[in-house]
């Protein structure tokens, strides 16, 4: 897909992309997005079988590989192969595979029971990606993403502002839409903006959370332990002040 002026410019690298950078292993916010994925009534099942869109190292897939029938996890670059690889053999996970794709310029090659993808659909060169979360998807098949939360007090991706070297400005997300995606490096959402993306590629909106921040940015410690149980303890949160993400599970309507 060609580069055109209604795609915010600082989401290209020089092969047409911005790359987001996967959570590690031990990062909190994994845990978080597995809790609520295996609250989501009926999604796990060793009858199913699960595509990641943006796997990247595999970590939340392999946290559930033991509960599916079969995962497989979607990369735009080999970039996180090796970690991929070098984990599922480690932890001897057999039902496990990586693929390459690009979900923008790519037709989805198989239908899958369940989809799992978390902060991807703000990296996409074109929001129209979504027709490939919606032609991956079985008929009455179920979604659970999350993607950045506008009104966290951070920009969790960063920016690119002048004269500003630091790129997590305080209240920046906060901005109106035209100014923040001339700089921003990634988009940003709010729980209308992506319901109505949702619904527009066909999907039925069940369930939206705010995810509370995960902390994972603090170094390990006595403070950091203690910042999370007193502010951030809970999965999720009604303030949306105090969350980065946006859950949402949603189902595929049968046209």
């Amino acid at each position: 897909m060609k580069k055109d002026e209604r795609i915010p410019k600082i989401l290209f690298q020089e092969d047409g992309h911005y790359l987001g950078k996967p959570a590690d292993f031990d990062d909190f916010i994994i845990s978080r997005r597995i809790n609520l994925v295996e609250n989501i009534p009926n999604f796990t099942g060793t009858d199913y079988t699960l595509l990641e869109i943006g796997c990247g190292n595999g970590a939340s897939m392999f946290l559930l590989s033991d509960k599916m029938k079969r995962c497989t996890g979607v990369e735009i670059t080999h970039e996180h192969k090796d970690k991929f690889e070098a984990y599922k053999s480690k932890n001897n996970i057999q039902n496990c595979a990586y693929q390459i794709s690009d979900v923008v310029k790519n037709e989805a090659q198989e239908k899958f029971d369940r989809i799992i993808s978390f902060e991807v659909i703000e990296h996409l060169s074109d929001e129209s990606g979504v027709q490939f979360y919606f032609d991956s998807l079985k008929d009455d098949g179920i979604l659970a993403i999350s993607v950045p939360n506008k009104w966290w007090i951070f920009e969790t991706h960063g920016a690119k502002l002048p004269l500003l070297p630091w790129n997590r400005v305080p209240l920046f997300s906060w901005l109106p839409k035209p100014i923040h995606e001339k700089f921003a490096n990634a988009r940003i959402y709010t729980k209308r903006r992506i319901k109505n993306l949702l619904e527009k590629y066909g999907f039925e909106v069940l369930q939206s959370y705010y995810v509370t921040a995960p902390m994972d940015v603090l170094p390990n410690g006595k403070f950091k332990d203690w910042v999370i149980k007193k502010f951030f303890r809970k999965d999720t949160t009604k303030i949306p002040f105090k969350a980065t993400s946006i859950f949402v599970v949603a189902k595929k309507l049968v046209k």
